[in-house]
């Protein structure tokens, strides 16, 4: 088990992309930090299903886009279990507007919640990180728009865009604490924030003309890469984006 003995927090981990890490870096031994915001009795399912793999774990809700929730989090996660090892930034949201329509409320959610967010969370781990005197790793879960355009979603583009620079910003100066940190960017993924897309057969064509493996993405296969860059394997990579797409970014074209 490549995790064994390791401790990952994962944010926004009660369900989609989240849920399938947290229960895939459980199944490589690791024990798990579950996150929530407002789903408790999702997070506990998540909770119960890595207990039955035989690890340990804890939930706790946080809200990410405040400073003090984001340093809560680390502290309620290291005295449940004792250390943080790994640390994927993953909870995100996106709201869908016209950029002249784009509220201050909805701006400041996205950014909030997928950056600043990111951004104090990684602080307080590398805190914990440096009073253990111990190296880790850090996995952010960006999107392909942190480089593809994505009209009428400007704010969470923005955001992801700065997610980026964060990596390769802190991947240099992490790097001499033994501190590696990369973004995985997703393209189209079967999660609970694509129902819509996934209820309107045309709008579905539409997207899978534009992907060369004309299929969407498993959680399962985001899952896959996080467990890649968390262990050993990965120990030579950081500041850089795994895509994961299946060869939408280099063949998309607006409908």
């Amino acid at each position: 088990m490549k995790l064994s003995g390791k401790v990952a927090l994962v944010t926004g981990s009660s369900q989609g992309i989240g849920q399938s890490i947290a229960e895939r870096l459980a199944a490589e031994g690791a024990d798990i930090v579950v996150n929530y915001h407002s789903h408790p009795e999702e997070a506990d399912t998540v909770k119960a299903n890595i207990e039955k793999l035989g690890r340990r774990a804890v939930s706790i809700g946080a809200d990410l886009g405040s400073i003090a929730g984001a340093q809560k989090l680390i502290s309620d996660g290291v005295a449940g279990l004792g250390q943080i090892d790994l640390l994927v930034n993953n909870a995100g949201v996106e709201k869908n507007a016209s950029f002249w329509d784009v509220t201050e409320h909805d701006y400041d959610l996205v950014m909030n919640t997928n950056l600043k967010g990111p951004f104090f969370v990684t602080q307080a781990f590398v805190k914990h990180l440096q009073g253990r005197k111990s190296g880790g790793k850090i996995i952010n879960i960006s999107s392909v728009h942190e480089d593809l355009p994505f009209p009428h979603f400007t704010a969470y583009c923005a955001s992801k865009g700065g997610l980026k620079m964060m990596t390769r910003n802190l991947s240099i100066e992490l790097a001499p604490l033994g501190i590696t940190i990369n973004n995985i960017a997703p393209g189209a993924i079967e999660t609970p924030i694509n129902t819509a897309l996934l209820n309107d057969p045309d709008k579905l064509k539409a997207l899978l003309s534009n992907i060369p493996l004309n299929r969407l993405g498993k959680p399962a296969d985001v899952a896959s890469a996080v467990a890649f860059l968390a262990s050993s394997e990965s120990d030579y990579i950081t500041g850089t984006t795994l895509v994961i797409d299946g060869g939408l970014t280099w063949n998309y074209s607006e409908q």
